[in-house]
C-alpha cells in the first residue's frame, strides 16, 4: 500500500526533476539562498535567558546615599511588585546583594546605596508572560525619581557584567572618564539600549584630613595617633570579642556616639593626646577639605581601563545594536596611548568559539575522508555532502517559527544535523550504485532506488523526530533549539533531497 502510494504521488515528482535537472537545482539553490536571510532576523544570542519564573530588581540610590534613604525607596519598589497577579515571594536586601541565588549571578559587596529585590513567580508561569511582566515593570520603574531601578531576567552561560560592554583603556584618568562619557553618551542614543551603566559618571566626595606635620611634630603628636584617633572618632576601634548567650562571638567597638546623620561637627569634639597627655584639638594640626575621586579604579590586562555598558531591549537583536554601536564608536577619536576594547557577549561569544573553525574543518575532513574510502569517487562525496545545505533551510525556518535565535546550543545542532543527512543520503547513493552495478540504466537506477529508499528514509526521520519533540516543546531554552533545529533540518532534508540528491546524480554519475 505504501509502495503504490510511493509509487503514485512521488514517481511522477521524480521523473518531471530528471527531465529538468538544471531548474531542479537553481530551484532548490533559490530556497537554500531565501532561507539564508532569516540570518539577521532571527540573530544571534550566545546563550538563551533563563526559563525559571524568577528576576532581579536592582536599586541604585546617589551615590554615598545612606541606609535610610535607599530603604525607603526600595519599599515603594515592594509596594509595586507587590502588585503583580503572579506573584508568589520576593526576598529584599538594602546595603547588599541577595546571596548567590543563581549559578552566574555575582552577589553584590555591601553599599549604603544599593538594594535589591528576588522575586519568584508562580511555576505555572510561561516564559512569555515572565517577560511581559519585566518589560512593564522596566517601563513603570524607569519613572522612578531619586533611584536608578533595573529590572534583569536571569541569563544562561558564563557570567557577562552586560550584553554590550565596551572598555576603555588608557593610563590618565581624567581622560579615561571623558572618553568614557563619549561611550556612555553614544549608548543612550543608540536604540535598542537600556540601563547604560558609566561606573566614571559621578565622582564620590571624600573628606581629605590634611595634617600639618611640623606642627604635630612640635606638640609632640604622632601621624599615627592622629590616624588612630579620628578613626575611632568615625568609624570606631576593634577592641576584642564576646561571646553572646546564644553562642554568637560579637566584635566590641569603641566608638563615639553617632547621630542620625553624619556631618562636620563631627570632627570638633576630637582632641589629640600627646606625648605628655595633653589634649589638643584636632582643627589646631590638621584641615578637612572636600575631593573628588572615581569610585573604583579597574584594570584590564594590567592597563587602567573603565568599563561603560549597557544591556538590551528584548524587542532588540543583540547583534544589531552591537553592531550599531560598533560602526559608532570608530568616529570618537581617541588620544595615542589609549584604545577600546569589547567585552560583555562579544568577548564571551570568541572565547566559546575560541578554536570552533578548526574543529569544522577537521570535521569536513573526516566526512570528506570516509565518503571516500567509502565510494572511492569523489562525486558520490559531493553527491551525499549537497544533502547538508538542504537541512540548514528546515533548521533556520523552524528557528524563526518557534523564536529562538541562533545559539551557540543551536550552532551544535547543525553540525550534528550534518552528520544524521549524510548517513540517509548515504543510503541513496550507495543502493543507486548497487543497482547500476547490477547493469540497471542510470535513469532507472536513480527512479527505482528513490521509491524503494523513500519509505526507509522517511521511517527512520519519523522516528527521529517523534523521539526530539519531548525535548523540543521543554521548558528548557537551553537544550530545547538544539532539537528544534534538528526537527527542522531533518524535515527540509528528507523532502529537498528525495528530489535534488538524484538529479545531482544524474549529473555528476559516478564511475562504476
Amino acid at each position: 500500500m505504501f509502495q503504490k502510494g510511493i509509487h503514485s504521488s512521488y514517481a511522477p515528482l521524480l521523473e518531471k526533476a530528471l527531465k529538468r535537472p538544471i531548474a531542479t537545482l537553481i530551484l532548490s539553490g533559490s530556497i537554500f539562498l531565501a532561507s539564508l536571510a532569516l540570518f539577521p532576523i532571527i540573530g544571534f544570542s550566545l546563550f538563551p535567558t533563563s526559563e525559571k519564573p524568577q528576576f532581579l530588581v536592582n536599586i541604585t540610590t546617589p551615590l554615598q546615599s545612606n541606609l535610610s534613604y535607599t530603604d525607603s525607596l526600595v519599599r515603594q519598589i515592594e509596594k509595586e511588585v507587590a502588585k503583580i497577579p503572579e506573584l508568589r515571594n520576593f526576598a529584599t536586601n538594602v546595603g547588599k546583594g541577595n546571596p548567590r541565588i543563581y549559578y552566574n549571578e555575582i552577589p553584590e559587596n555591601d553599599r549604603s546605596d544599593y538594594g535589591q529585590l528576588f522575586v519568584q513567580l508562580k511555576p505555572e508561569t510561561t516564559a512569555p508572560r515572565k517577560l511581559e511582566i519585566i518589560q512593564n515593570l522596566q517601563a513603570s520603574f524607569a519613572k522612578v525619581v531619586g533611584a536608578k531601578v533595573e529590572v534583569k531576567n536571569f541569563e544562561q552561560g558564563p557570567p557577562v557584567t552586560a550584553p554590550i560592554e565596551i572598555r576603555v583603556v588608557g593610563e590618565n584618568l581624567d581622560t579615561l572618564r571623558s572618553l568614557a562619557g563619549q561611550v556612555e553618551k553614544l549608548l543612550k542614543q543608540t536604540p535598542g539600549t537600556i540601563y547604560v551603566n558609566n561606573p566614571v559618571a559621578n565622582l564620590k566626595t571624600d573628606i581629605r584630613v590634611d595634617i600639618q606635620k611640623e606642627k604635630a611634630r612640635q606638640l609632640g603628636i604622632s601621624t599615627s595617633e592622629i590616624d588612630q584617633t579620628v578613626r575611632l572618632a568615625l568609624a570606631g576601634l576593634t577592641m576584642g570579642t564576646f561571646t553572646d548567650p546564644q553562642g554568637d562571638e560579637r566584635s566590641i567597638v569603641l566608638t563615639t556616639p553617632k547621630s542620625a546623620r553624619a556631618t562636620l561637627d563631627t570632627f570638633e569634639p576630637i582632641y589629640i593626646y600627646n606625648n605628655q597627655g595633653k589634649g589638643i584639638p584636632l582643627s589646631q594640626i590638621a584641615d578637612l577639605k572636600f575631593e573628588s575621586s572615581t569610585l573604583t579604579i579597574d584594570h584590564y590586562n594590567k592597563n587602567r581601563s573603565v568599563s561603560v555598558s549597557s544591556f538590551v531591549n528584548a524587542n532588540f537583536l543583540t547583534d544589531r545594536v552591537f553592531n550599531e554601536v560598533l560602526a559608532k564608536l570608530d568616529q570618537i577619536p581617541l588620544p595615542e596611548g589609549y584604545r577600546f576594547t569589547l567585552g560583555g557577549e562579544y568577548e564571551t561569544r570568541q572565547e566559546s568559539f575560541a578554536g570552533f573553525n578548526s574543529i569544522i574543518i577537521i570535521t569536513a575532513f573526516l566526512f570528506i575522508s570516509v565518503l571516500i574510502l567509502l565510494f572511492r569517487t569523489f562525486k558520490s562525496t559531493i553527491i551525499v555532502l549537497s544533502v547538508i545545505p538542504l537541512g540548514m533551510v528546515g533548521a533556520l525556518i523552524a528557528l524563526w517559527i518557534t523564536g529562538n535565535s541562533l545559539s551557540f546550543v543551536a550552532i551544535i545542532g547543525l553540525i550534528a544535523l550534518a552528520g544524521i543527512e549524510v548517513k540517509t543520503s548515504i543510503l541513496l547513493v550507495d543502493f543507486t550504485n548497487q543497482l547500476r552495478k547490477e547493469g540497471v540504466d542510470l535513469d532507472t537506477a536513480i527512479q527505482k532506488s528513490g521509491e524503494i529508499r523513500f519509505l526507509p528514509i522517511v521511517l527512520t526521520t519519523i522516528t527521529a523526530i517523534g523521539g526530539l519533540i519531548p525535548v523540543a516543546l521543554s521548558t528548557n531554552p537551553l537544550i530545547s533549539p538544539l532539537a528544534i533545529v534538528l526537527i527542522g533540518g531533518l524535515i527540509s532534508s528528507t523532502l529537498l533531497s528525495r528530489i535534488v540528491t538524484p538529479v545531482l546524480y544524474k549529473l555528476l554519475p559516478p564511475k562504476i
